[in-house]
């Protein structure tokens, strides 16, 4: 009696495998905690310019008010896809099946006469 291993032969290359799950969460947490990290100073610094610099303090406090919506955006995306490999397996060209003979490409001096 043959003992079967596994799926049939099938082989999977670990290479080609994703991140797991929940190191794809962490970064995707890591992300969005920087970014509104980043919201964050862009809006006390619009609160502290405000009244020195109040262009600088404008496009700081429009930075703020975008980046919770880039950042979710970015934090929903996904997952990111699987990288893709080169295939392994090189094909050999095709010959076609329907051809001219030989003979009749090459003409022949008897033909030219």
């Amino acid at each position: 009696m043959r003992k079967q291993h596994g799926d049939g032969g099938q082989v999977f290359r670990i290479t080609g495998a994703r991140t797991g799950l929940a190191e794809d969460v962490r970064g995707r947490q890591r992300r969005y905690v920087i970014s509104m990290a980043i919201r964050t100073v862009a809006v006390i610094l619009a609160a502290t310019l405000w009244n020195v610099e109040r262009p600088f303090a404008i496009v700081a406090l429009v930075a703020g008010a975008i980046l919770p919506y880039i950042a979710v955006v970015v934090a929903n995306a996904g997952r990111e896809r699987p990288p893709s490999l080169p295939s392994t397996f090189v094909t050999a060209p095709v010959r076609p099946m329907i051809g001219t003979p030989r003979g009749e490409d090459e003409q022949t001096p008897r033909d030219q006469g």
